[in-house]
C-alpha cells in the first residue's frame, strides 16, 4: 500500500462523527490507523503520521485552572467566603469613601480653627470620621445592592455585583448590613449627645436615595444631601452644636459638588438606564452636561468660599479653594461624556478638589498653631 491509498483510507475515519467528538479523539483514531500499515511500509508510513500531526491540535499539559487566574484586585487574595462581603462595600474602590470623608474633614478642620482648639482635637475626630465614613460608606452600598439588585442585572457595569450576581443572597445581605450598622453606631456614640443625635438622622436620607433614581432625574441631589451631611456633623462634634452661618454654605457647596461628580459617574450608565427605566441627571442634562457642570462647580467653589469668608479663613485656605476650583475645570475640560474610561477618570479627578479644599483649611489651621506656640 502506498502513501496516496493510506490517506485514501483515513478519510472515512476523519469523517465518522465519533472521531470528531475532539481533537484528542482525531490524534488517537490516526494514530490507530497508522499502526496497522507501520509493518510493510514503516518509513513511509511515519511522514504519514507526522504530516497528519502537524495538523492536528496538541492537547495542552497546563489546562487553564480558575484557581491560577490572576488576582483583579486585593480582595481576591481574602478567603473566598469574605470577598462577596468586601466587594458588596466597594471596599476596593476608596474614592467613595474620600468623597464621603472630605466635607466631614473640611467641617472638623474648620471648626477647629474657628475655636483655636488644639491639636488633639482634630487628630481625635479625624480618625473617628474616617473610620465612620469607611463603615458607613459601605452601609450606603449595601442598602444601594439591595434596593438595586434587579436593576442592576440589566447595566453592564453592575451586572457582577454580589447581590445581582447571586454570590451572596438578600438575607444575608440584610445580616451583613445589620453588621455594618452597628459598627457606625459604636463610632456615632463616640461624640456628643447633639451630634448623636443629628447623625443619626441622617440615616432617612441614605436608605431613601435608591429609590429617588425610580422617580426623579435628580437622585445625585438626594445622594449629595446624605453624603455631605458631615460638613454639619464634623463641625457639632467639635464646637457641641453646629455653626449655621458657616456650615449651611459648606454644605450647599458640598451638594453641588456631588451633582458635578456623581452627575460624571452617571454618565457610565446612560445607555444602560435608559433601557432599564433609571433616571439621573446625566440624561437629563443630555448634551447640556458640560455647561451645567460648568455652573454648578461654580457655585460649590463659591460657596465654599463664603464658608471660609464667614469663618475668617485667610490666604491659605482660600489658595486651596482655588486648586479645587482648577481642578474641576480641568475635570470638565478633558472628560468625554460618552466614554466609560473618561467619566470614570472624571469621577475620581473630582475627588481631588475635596482633597484641596482641605489642605488649604488644614493649611490656616497649621499658620494658627504656629503662631500660637511662639
Amino acid at each position: 500500500m502506498n502513501v496516496f491509498s493510506a490517506r485514501i483510507q483515513l478519510v472515512p475515519a476523519l469523517q465518522s462523527p465519533r472521531t470528531c467528538l475532539s481533537p484528542y479523539a482525531l490524534h488517537c483514531r490516526s494514530y490507530s490507523v497508522l499502526r496497522r500499515h507501520a509493518v510493510s511500509k514503516p518509513s513511509r508510513t511515519l511522514s504519514v503520521r507526522q504530516s497528519l500531526l502537524k495538523g492536528a491540535p496538541r492537547r495542552s499539559s497546563t489546562l487553564p485552572d480558575a484557581s491560577q487566574t490572576p488576582p483583579v484586585t486585593w480582595v481576591d487574595r481574602m478567603p473566598k467566603a469574605i470577598r462577596p462581603y468586601l466587594y458588596l462595600t466597594r471596599i476596593d474602590k476608596p474614592i467613595g469613601t474620600l468623597l464621603l470623608f472630605y466635607p466631614c474633614a473640611w467641617s472638623i478642620t474648620m471648626a477647629s480653627y474657628a475655636l483655636q482648639a488644639p491639636l488633639s482635637t482634630p487628630l481625635t475626630y479625624i480618625s473617628l470620621f474616617g473610620l465612620g465614613a469607611l463603615i458607613m460608606r459601605g452601609a450606603g452600598c449595601t442598602i444601594n445592592d439591595m434596593w438595586d439588585r434587579n436593576l442592576d442585572k440589566g447595566v453592564e457595569r453592575t451586572k457582577t455585583r454580589p447581590l445581582a450576581a447571586g454570590d451572596i443572597t438578600p438575607a444575608q445581605a440584610v445580616g451583613f448590613l445589620g453588621l455594618q450598622l452597628t459598627a457606625g453606631l459604636g463610632v456615632l456614640t463616640q461624640l456628643n449627645w447633639y451630634s448623636i443625635f443629628l447623625g443619626a438622622s441622617s440615616l432617612s436620607v441614605v436608605t431613601i436615595y435608591p429609590f429617588m433614581k425610580r422617580v426623579t432625574y435628580w437622585p445625585q441631589a438626594v445622594l449629595g444631601l446624605a453624603f455631605n451631611w458631615g460638613a454639619l456633623l464634623g463641625w457639632s462634634a467639635v464646637a457641641g452644636a453646629v455653626n449655621w452661618s458657616v456650615c449651611l454654605p459648606l454644605y450647599a457647596g458640598g451638594i453641588c459638588w456631588t451633582l458635578v461628580y456623581d452627575s460624571i459617574y452617571a454618565h457610565q450608565d446612560k445607555r444602560d438606564d435608559v433601557n432599564m427605566g433609571i433616571r439621573s441627571t446625566a440624561l437629563l442634562f443630555g448634551e447640556r452636561t458640560r455647561p451645567i457642570l460648568s455652573g454648578l462647580s461654580a457655585s460649590s467653589i463659591s460657596l465654599i468660599t463664603c464658608a471660609g469668608y464667614l469663618n475668617g479663613h485667610g490666604a491659605l485656605f482660600y489658595g486651596g479653594v482655588g486648586l479645587a476650583a482648577a481642578q474641576l475645570a480641568r475635570v470638565l475640560w478633558q472628560t468625554d461624556f460618552d466614554s466609560r474610561p473618561s467619566c470614570w477618570k472624571g469621577f475620581v479627578g473630582c475627588g481631588w478638589a475635596g482633597f484641596w479644599v482641605w489642605m488649604g483649611a488644614l493649611g490656616d489651621y497649621a499658620t494658627l498653631l504656629l503662631s500660637a506656640s511662639q
